[in-house]
């Protein structure tokens, strides 16, 4: 937890990653990941344990490593089925990470302006605030559309900052994997990584994070000190 804080002045606006970083989705992502590369006929499917680096990273990306194939037909069928299996009950097996809540409620007490901001779909994300109760500490959820734009989170960061006229110098980033801190770099925008989702330390440091947080408690802790 070693940071200027000097660079957090300003700063008022706090996006947050999903996947990872509010919620633990393990069970539902990486039973969809199974269900759909059965779907489309791979026979060494992968237990759960070894699709854990699959949270995190785009859904399209994913696949044309799962399927070691850029046959855009091929991974958009996985993507359907992916998608079919997740949306019937998958996006539910999910759980909210101890101490999420008291930090956002903490945040939003203390005035911070609070965004879900997460590569996977609008419509689905909305849905997992919503059933855990997490709605009412955010202004709007921001995610991929069905079309598969804003995927990647620099420009989904991007549209956020001028959706809702934010400078970049008032913005900061929360996330778990190196997609949610090159993303927020490349706009500009300072960001925490956090341990407890599913990037390594490792990962994290390379990207050159304003600072690491540990715990939930320490992510409010760095954002209004």
């Amino acid at each position: 937890m070693n940071r200027d804080p000097s660079d957090d002045i300003g700063r008022r606006a706090v996006l947050f990653d999903l996947d990872g970083t509010l919620t633990d989705p393990f069970p539902g992502i990486t039973g969809s990941i199974r269900y759909a590369l059965e779907r489309v006929g791979v026979e060494a499917i992968p237990d759960a344990e070894a699709l854990r680096w699959c949270i995190g990273p785009p859904l399209q990306e994913n696949f044309r490593i799962l399927l070691g194939d850029d046959d855009p037909h091929r991974v958009a069928e996985a993507v359907h089925f992916y998608r079919q299996h997740y949306g019937a009950g998958g996006l539910f097996e999910n759980s909210v990470i101890d101490g999420v809540p008291e930090t956002l409620r903490d945040l939003t007490a203390r005035g911070f302006r609070l965004f879900v901001a997460t590569s996977k779909l609008r419509e689905p994300a909305v849905r997992i605030v919503e059933h855990f109760g997490l709605a009412r500490f955010f202004e709007h959820v921001y995610g991929t559309n069905a079309d598969g734009s804003l995927s990647n989170k620099a420009d989904l960061i991007a549209d956020i900052l001028e959706r809702e006229r934010l400078r970049a110098s008032d913005a900061l980033m929360v996330g778990d994997r190196k997609h949610d801190l090159a993303g927020a770099r490349a706009n500009g925008v300072a960001a925490i990584g956090v341990t407890y989702g599913y990037g390594t330390v490792e990962e994290l440091r390379a990207e050159q994070p304003l600072a690491i947080a540990e715990t939930p408690a320490d992510v409010g802790a760095l954002v209004v000190a």
